[in-house]
This record gives C-alpha cells, structure tokens and sequence, in this order.
C-alpha cells in the first residue's frame, strides 16, 4: 500500500507503523480469505469466489489453531476477507479470539449483508476498520458485482456503520469502466463521512485475469493517479482528515517522489526515505494471505503459487522455510528481476511492484510488472 496522504501531506493514517516504521523481521500482516462463499459475482474478484462454500474450507476448530499460531508468530493484524466474511457463521467467534490475543483486526465485505444486527456485532467486537467495496456509482457498481442493486445494499451497509460511528474504509479497484466516476466516489467518501479511501490497480489474477483487456493503459493509470492526488491534496487544504491510499502498485510512490523533487527537494527526500523504510512489494515478506482451505500464499493475489497449508504445518514454519525457491526469491528479489525492472534505479522503492501482473503476462515470476507507467527516462534506463 502507498499512503497518498502520508507522502503528500505527512498526516499519520492508523495502519502507518506497519509500512513506514523500521522494524527487523517483522511477521506480517495476513490477509485470511476465511471463506470463498459470496451473495455476489464479482467480475473481477481474484479469489473466483461464488455462493458455494469449498469442501475443505478450515473448521471453527482448524481456525482458531490458526489464529492462536498466528498470534504466536507475532502477526500484527489479521484482514478478514472471502469471499463474503460475513458468510462465515463462526466469523465473530474468531474475530473475538484474534483480539483477546492481541492481534488487529480488520474486515473486508462487499456491504451488501450488513443488517442492523450485523452492524451492533461488528461495533461490539470493534474492528480497527469495516472495509467496504464499491466499484463505482450505481449501475457501473452493479456491472462489476454482478448484480442489480448491489450500490445501493454496499451504500445501507455503509450508513448503517456510520450510524454507529464506525471506522469504514472504502475499496475501489480502478479499471476502464470506473475511472471516470474517481470524483464521484470522493464526493460520496466526503458526504457519507468515510474516513479512509483505497484505490486498488487491477491484479491480473482469478477473474481478474479474465478481464484483463479492462485495465487502464499506462496514460491513464497516471492520469487517475494525479486525480487522487489532486483530490487528497484538495481535502487536506480544507481540514477534512480523509487517509487515501492505492494498492498493487509501487509505481506510485515512485510517481509521487518525483512530482515532489520537481516542487521541495527536502519534503522529497522525506518521503523517499519513508519508501525505503516500506520497501515496495512485500509479497512474501510483510504481507502474507492464506486461503478458506488453509493454503498460504505469498500474497492475496497470487493464488497460484501454494507455499504449504496451515493444516499440515504451523504458519510460521512454512513462511520462514527459505528452502522454497519462490519464497527464498521473494525476500530477497532485486537480483532476481527482469526487463527494466532489473535495471530500474527505484528498484529499492518499488521492489519490482506485482510479481503476479507480471507472471500473468509475462509467464515469469521476474519480469518486469507491464503495469509500470514510468518511462525509461523516469527510471533511468533511457
């Protein structure tokens, strides 16, 4: 993740510690996609979830072990994620475990299931954050989640949280057919209060790869870019305390640090130093996901590469074994890279960006991510 309103404006969001704070061998923040269970069919949803539940999905049994284990090795925060968590009869029984044991939790839900009842339990528990997807405004909403009315159940489920003075963290992910509606998402993040925003670059992963002809070209990936930056900078100058971040691609704090060298080297030379200190991708090294099977994955989007399952051994023991080549790689990558990612003079500040975008078009692990809009000049390679 790339903190538009740290970097630009240095206003600290929640989550901050966790990319730009120094940390030795930090264990990493887990995205648990705790069900493949969903109400909706997203066309873009990189875990090809449906309304049917897997056969081998964990137990409340086999989850609990996992969060005590996960707990155990240390990982910060636990993102809930599916699927639909909410799917999930026993999802607050293990939520409720994470916290006693110290662990943040967070909750990643398309919205649309979020009843009253739903809202109090969510509120009861205290998640540090409701993450709520939405796609763009109304039908362009509903295109994406396959779905008549899906806007406007995610935007009740907002309300309901809001109601209750819940943190909501808004997720789009940016694609051909939402672009344009960047804006208008701002605007209802400032009307409805949502206090966080996350702008995801397309993961060319699950259904995701299916659309891939849908992404943003580089032009334009930059563009939307700039209007994020545009509309942090705009909500800064008014006092409105709004943290905006984008995902799944490094490029951006490269982009920025040389927007920001054009205008306060010393303001600039900050924010490279805070992007050393995150150090671009972390697939495989602060951020890890494992699967409603118990399968680990080096991230979320990369379910494809299974590095072992959390029935057979504890977690830690499969993240830390550098005997697998792919994870031996990924901790350790920057020789490793291909194409201009291999030559790249920001390769300490991106760390080759989605090593699954590449694999997807490239068919290898190192190539260079096709989603990098920076020029050859930019990244002094011309």
């Amino acid at each position: 993740m790339i903190s538009i309103t740290r970097l630009l404006c240095n206003n600290i969001g929640p989550g901050d510690y966790l990319r730009y704070e120094k940390k030795e061998n930090p264990a990493p923040v887990i995205a648990w996609n705790c069900t493949r269970q969903c109400n909706l069919n997203c066309i873009h949803c990189y875990a090809s979830a449906d309304n049917n539940k897997s056969p081998n999905e964990l137990t409340t049994a086999e989850g609990e072990t996992l969060v005590r284990d996960l707990a155990d090795f240390g990982v910060p925060v636990i993102l809930f994620s599916g699927g639909e968590p909410l799917m999930r009869k026993d999802l607050f029984q293990l939520i409720r475990l994470a916290k006693s044991l110290g662990i943040r939790t967070a909750l990643s839900t398309n919205g649309t299931v979020i009843t009253d009842d739903i809202a109090k339990q969510i509120q009861d528990i205290g998640f540090s954050e409701v993450g709520i997807s939405l796609d763009g405004i109304g039908a362009t909403n509903d295109h994406f989640r396959g779905k008549k009315g899906a806007f406007d159940a995610a935007l009740t489920g907002i309300r309901k949280c809001k109601a209750l003075d819940l943190r909501v963290s808004l997720r789009l992910t940016i694609t051909s057919h939402n672009f344009e509606d960047i804006p208008a998402i701002m605007k209802l993040v400032e009307d409805e209060g949502i206090e966080r925003v996350c702008f995801y670059h397309l993961s060319y992963s699950g259904r995701g790869e299916i659309i891939r002809k849908e992404d943003v070209d580089l032009t334009t990936t930059r563009a939307a870019v700039d209007k994020i930056c545009e509309i942090a900078l705009d909500l800064y100058s008014r006092g409105k305390e709004k943290e905006i971040l984008t995902v799944s691609n490094h490029v951006d704090g490269v982009y920025l640090y040389q927007k920001l060298l054009k205008e306060n080297a010393s303001h600039a030379q900050e924010v490279y130093d805070l992007l050393k200190i995150n150090g671009g991708n972390n697939s495989g090294i602060k951020i890890g996901a494992i699967d409603e099977d118990g399968n680990v994955h080096p991230d979320q989007f990369w379910r494809n590469h299974t590095l072992g399952n959390v029935k057979e051994r504890k977690f830690a023991d499969i993240w830390t074994d550098i005997s697998n080549p792919l994870m031996k790689g990924l901790k350790n990558r920057a020789g490793l890279l291909k194409g201009r990612c291999s030559k790249c003079k920001y390769v300490e500040l991106c760390n080759g960006s989605l090593r699954a975008r590449a694999e997807a078009v490239y068919g290898d692990i190192w190539a260079e991510d096709p989603a990098c809009y920076l020029t050859d000049q930019e990244i002094g390679i011309a």
